[in-house]
């Protein structure tokens, strides 16, 4: 048995916002809400796309209409897992319950002693 560290992305929703520094704050906030107290071990941030043109980086966020979605990643220790697979299945399940209706997808998982 492995110990994994697992890196998923998360797609948060948030109505009502002028700005995307407002909805960064909204969604982390949201999300820290939902997590905690039991999953107070989930590290949450906001993700990072990069241009396809110019290849700089820059906050996930998408504004329109005052509604924002907010690429969020979330990132967790998963102990005793099988495999990288079973890690991954781990994390989802237990950030997934937490966060209904939220995509989740795993974006890295890497194995630490």
């Amino acid at each position: 048995m492995s110990n994994y560290n697992v890196v998923l992305e998360a797609a948060w929703l948030v109505r009502d916002v002028n700005s995307p520094d407002d909805a960064i704050g909204v969604a982390i906030s949201e999300a820290g809400k939902r997590l905690n107290p039991k999953l107070d071990f989930v590290e949450v941030d906001v993700g990072t796309t990069y241009c396809p043109a110019c290849e700089e980086a820059f906050s996930s966020v998408f504004l329109a209409a005052n509604t924002a979605i907010v690429g969020l990643v979330l990132e967790m220790k998963v102990f005793d897992a099988e495999t990288e697979e079973h890690a991954s299945r781990i994390a989802k399940s237990v950030i997934g319950r937490a966060l209904r209706d939220v995509p989740l997808k795993v974006i890295d998982v890497e194995e630490f002693q």
